[in-house]
């Protein structure tokens, strides 16, 4: 065993790469377990649910899953279904974009189709700007559709690719290649012909340090690299599948965008980015945009499906295609699960990732047929470390400020903020 504790910022490092470590029991040796850091997601899902399958029927801790949320039921007793939040400041100009740009600000967004583009800084992003300097990356943006800079109903189509603001007049910009995402977390910049794995380049100093642990973080250490592994493979092998060349599979390649199985494949693989992220410590911050406002990705692979998610979500009250959009919705939640599955097999101490985690999905609107941002659909999923209520459906008095949820989550991330944007105090979701 090591003679005095190991960092929890320690990282292994080699050849231009700087691989952190998972939590392990050398970095407490002989002292009480300390809290584990609280992680912050927020996962942005367009085109809105359908109300009548999302909204549970049951208020309270005894809620059921409605048809929507049923993937969640394993973690039902970590979640929270939040009703009655409302984005003041969204409720003007046209259907999507200022709705998804200003979901995470609650700011009045600037009408502009040109470069002159204004929101407000991100819940996200104040959390980093507070507490981003305790980890190798303050925070971490992720999507899966490009940035297509066109204007729309006199908005920039940037608003509708942006969830994350650094400061009012600075988006940040997100990575949607799964292999540059990858290379991120371990601050690696590949050169010219050099396609080593990341593990390869940290191989000596991995060995130096597996020398100094006991059984149980070997264990741990080497399932650690066994995932970073198995996931820098996944990576290739997808951007190999898509019959890429070599150079642009290095650079990231993503699959083409009417290849359904490997777009599932892609958001799967930025899945397990965010949990090795977290896992790691590399970051305690992370956006994922599930898709672009107005997104017309096309959905028929999915049993019951026939068009996009865009027309879709405009159903006019038409049953069949009022089905099909809940099916979408069902399967959005299912990856939703899949995040907190991941983040709940992974242990730190004597918890889990996801019992310290907060995990933010929503949309911003409600029914995508109508553009409505009140009584948006959110739910939160996690303890952040005990700070949290959770396992309740709660509905607040219509048209609650949505950014009153912002308050208290950053209360429960250690950066408490007397007000933000347009609150009003703090939502009651603090344990």
């Amino acid at each position: 065993m090591p003679t005095r504790p190991l960092s929890r910022r320690s990282v292994l490092r080699g050849a231009g790469a700087a691989l952190a470590l998972p939590w392990l029991e050398a970095m407490r040796p002989g002292r009480r377990e300390p809290a584990a850091p609280v992680r912050m997601a927020f996962v942005f899902v367009p085109n809105g649910v359908l109300p009548q399958t999302w909204t549970p029927a049951d208020e309270g801790p005894e809620w059921t899953p409605s048809p929507t949320l049923q993937p969640l039921a394993p973690f039902r007793d970590r979640t929270l279904v939040l009703s009655g939040l409302f984005n003041r400041n969204s409720d003007e100009g046209e259907g999507h974009y200022v709705k998804t740009t200003a979901l995470l600000s609650g700011a009045r967004v600037h009408k502009t189709g040109g470069r002159d583009l204004r929101c407000g800084i991100t819940v996200d992003q104040l959390a980093a700007a507070a507490r981003g300097h305790l980890t190798p990356l303050p925070s971490l943006e992720l999507g899966l559709e490009p940035v297509r800079h066109q204007v729309d109903m006199g908005y920039s189509t940037v608003y509708g690719a942006t969830l994350s603001w650094r400061s009012p007049t600075q988006p940040a910009t997100k990575e949607i290649h799964p292999r540059l995402a990858f290379d991120r977390l371990f601050r690696r910049a590949r050169m010219g012909d050099d396609d080593r794995s990341v593990l390869d380049l940290v191989l000596a100093d991995g060995r130096r340090l597996r020398d100094r642990l006991g059984g149980a973080d070997r264990a741990r250490l080497d399932e650690h690299l066994d995932s970073i592994r198995a996931l820098e493979q996944r990576i290739d092998a997808l951007a190999t599948t898509t019959g890429a060349p070599r150079d642009a599979v290095l650079a990231g390649a993503t699959p083409p965008p009417d290849d359904p199985a490997g777009f599932e494949q892609h958001l799967d693989l930025m899945l397990d980015v965010i949990a090795l992220a977290f896992r790691s410590d590399t970051t305690r911050i992370v956006s994922l945009m599930l898709g672009n406002a107005v997104s017309g990705r096309d959905f028929s692979f999915l049993p019951g499906v026939r068009g996009s998610h865009h027309e879709l979500s405009h159903h006019e009250n038409d049953p069949q295609k009022q089905k099909q959009y809940a099916l979408i919705n069902r399967w959005h939640v299912t990856k939703l699960a899949a995040l907190c599955e991941r983040l709940d097999a992974a242990r730190e101490g004597d918890a889990t990732l996801l019992d310290s985690s907060m995990v933010f999905y929503g949309s911003g609107i409600r029914d995508g047929n109508r553009h409505d941002p009140h009584d948006l659909p959110i739910v939160l999923v996690g303890r952040a470390g005990g700070r949290l209520r959770s396992g309740a459906h709660l509905r607040f008095p219509r048209d609650t400020a949505l950014t009153n949820l912002y308050v208290a989550m950053l209360a429960a991330f250690g950066c408490p903020v007397p007000s933000f944007s347009d609150s009003t105090g703090a939502l009651d979701v603090l344990a």
